[in-house]
């Protein structure tokens, strides 16, 4: 690490999302530990990128669900060191109209998005508290802040992600420990252009263009950094203009 770099976690940072945060975190000096679950192969390959640069990063691979799994493998990062920095990344969404939602697409998403951020989020903090400088910023989604058909579960998820936020900042916020949301909207991502084409874009999003990766991972840069040190609580939208 160089400089002001400090240790940082992503997770779900194999997904396009998350790799353009990995890659913002590493350019500002920090040692950036990319979580996976799914697609290692694709965690491994950013790690090797982001080590010829002048900081580190390694792969780390555990289900967020699995609280127990969790647990164990944060334990084995925090003996090398607290972590200060963390990303919330990991989601999941499967969407299907109310009605015909089945019991394991509505608790599959809610675990996910909701119960993974207690299961990484709550081993890490009093390591952070005891440095007493720490910077956790969830992602959540547009998804959070207005109605989308189909995604009862995954609004309600990023809702509560929502809440806990606001919540945790609060309870840390003495402690030089701020708690942010990011709530994108539609995002230049491969899933994202099997689903929306452009006229659909145009039609949802004021900006007639969907966000880019890179742009979230910039807002995620600046809240992590001391330059933000002040902001906390917040649920910050990025959607170009959609709420």
């Amino acid at each position: 690490m160089t400089g002001s770099g400090r240790r940082a976690l992503v997770t779900g940072g194999s997904g396009e999302l998350g790799a353009a945060i990995c890659r913002r975190l590493a350019a500002a000096g920090h040692f950036v530990y990319i979580h996976a679950h799914r697609n290692p192969a694709a965690a491994e390959a950013l790690a090797a990128e982001l080590v010829t640069q002048s900081t580190g990063a390694r792969v780390v691979t555990f289900d967020v669900t699995d609280a127990d799994a969790s647990r164990a493998a944060l334990e084995s990062l925090l003996a090398e060191g607290p972590i200060q920095i963390l990303v919330n990344n990991a989601g999941l969404h499967d969407d299907v109209v109310f009605p015909g939602m089945s019991p394991r697409q509505w608790h599959q998403v809610i675990d996910v998005n909701l119960h993974g951020f207690f299961n990484v989020t709550q081993p890490l903090m009093l390591p952070m508290i005891r440095t007493r400088w720490g910077r956790v910023v969830n992602i959540s989604s547009v998804a959070s802040l207005v109605g989308n058909r189909g995604q009862v579960n995954y609004s309600a998820a990023k809702g509560a992600l929502n809440a806990a936020t606001r919540s945790l900042a609060t309870e840390v916020a003495s402690r030089g420990i701020t708690v942010n949301a990011v709530a994108p909207g539609i995002l230049d991502t491969a899933l994202t252009r099997q689903t929306f084409d452009v006229a659909a874009i145009e039609r949802l999003v004021p900006m007639k263009r969907a966000g880019l990766p890179a742009e979230i991972a910039s807002l995620v840069g600046y809240l992590v950094s001391e330059d933000a040190a002040y902001i906390t609580g917040q649920i910050i939208s990025a959607n170009g203009g959609m709420v």
